[in-house]
């Protein structure tokens, strides 16, 4: 089981956790939610929580709840810059049917 990381990616969340001054990662996790059922969740982790699974890319560290690793286990974590539009990309081997808005994803 595993989730990694881009160099694009690693490079984001490594100099938002240098501007935010404490961190030891970023957490993905999904929720239930959107025309699909389940959507991505993102956010820094300051501290581990207990069955927490860490995933390290060079020097930084994914997080995932064992619920959510069910569904994102293999993924990709990438960070894109497309025009004005930037953001995380997930790429996912387990989603089997996305929404039209791209928003919510099926497994």
């Amino acid at each position: 089981m595993a989730v990694t990381m881009t160099e694009a990616a690693q490079n984001h969340v490594r100099n938002y956790l240098a501007n935010r001054g404490r961190g030891l990662g970023i957490r993905l996790g999904v929720k239930t939610t959107g025309c699909s059922g389940l959507s991505y969740v993102l956010e820094f982790v300051d501290e581990l929580q207990e069955g927490d699974a860490v995933f390290e890319s060079n020097d930084v560290k994914v997080v995932v709840d064992a619920k959510s690793l069910v569904y994102i286990d293999g993924t990709e974590l990438d960070y894109t810059k497309e025009g004005l539009n930037e953001g995380f990309q997930f790429n996912n081997p387990n989603v089997s049917a996305e929404c039209g808005c791209g928003e919510s994803f099926h497994v």
